[in-house]
Parts: C-alpha cells; structure tokens; sequence
C-alpha cells in the first residue's frame, strides 16, 4: 500500500490537475476489493453521494487501540480519495488518527478546489467517520 508521504511527494511532482485527478483514480484502483461480506449497512458512510462502506478493525497496542480501515466506493474517484484516507489512518493508534487533520491534507494536495462541493462534503463524512471510530475505540478501552 502507498504511504501517505508518497502520495504527497507524488502530487507535488504531478502539476496538472488531469495527472493528479489520473493518480487518484490509479491509487483507487490499486485499493483490495472489500469483501462483500463488508458491505453491510453498518460499513455504509452516510453523507456521500456515491456508495461508501469503511470496515474499521481494533486491536490493543501499547500506545492504545490501534484501527485499521479497509473501503471501497462505486466511484473511481471517491475510491481514490479512501486510499489517500487509508493511508492516512489505517495502522495507526487512535489518539494519533484524532490529532490527523485530513481537511487541510484534502486542502494541502490540491482537492478540494477540484471536486465538487458533494465530492468534498463525501470526503468530510469519511473523515468523520473514522474520527468517530477512533473515538469509541478510545472510550471503550
């Protein structure tokens, strides 16, 4: 899997938008399928216009419960935009996935000008739905 770092390094090399919007897309692409037995309604974002499920998984670390996410979208480019988040959060404790800003990543890479106010409002209820699940993973440690 790609590294969050990577995918930055990556947009920054890239300075059209139709090459970073074609990364995105390959970066959605090169995601595992999720398992149908994941595409419950209880994996389902609420929020996007394309359908979204995010799986969340906890485990016990020494720095706290620690969750890794697995997703998939019947849009190309919202997949995309969950290999970005994955990358992000996925491995990480969940004190560190709260203290993650993935708005001003959004904004940092170049997204948020290029897709449209549903897209971005989608990409918000996946963030908030990770934040989330770290949340409870915290307060049910």
């Amino acid at each position: 899997m790609t590294t969050i770092d990577e995918i930055i390094e990556n947009f920054e090399f890239l300075e059209e938008w139709d090459d970073r919007y074609r990364y995105l897309i390959e970066l959605g692409r090169a995601l595992p399928p999720l398992p149908e037995s994941e595409r419950i309604a209880s994996n389902k974002v609420q929020g996007c216009a394309s359908q979204v499920w995010v799986s969340t998984s906890t485990e016990p670390g020494p720095d706290g419960p620690r969750l890794s996410f697995i997703g998939d979208s019947d849009a190309h480019i919202v997949r995309g935009l969950i290999a970005v988040l994955l990358a992000l959060y996925s491995g990480k404790p969940a004190r560190e996935i709260l203290s993650l800003d993935a708005v001003t990543l959004f904004e940092q890479l170049g997204l948020r000008e290029h897709l449209t106010p549903q897209r971005s409002n989608g990409f918000r209820a996946m963030v908030d739905r990770i934040r989330n699940d770290a949340q409870g993973a915290l307060a049910t440690a």
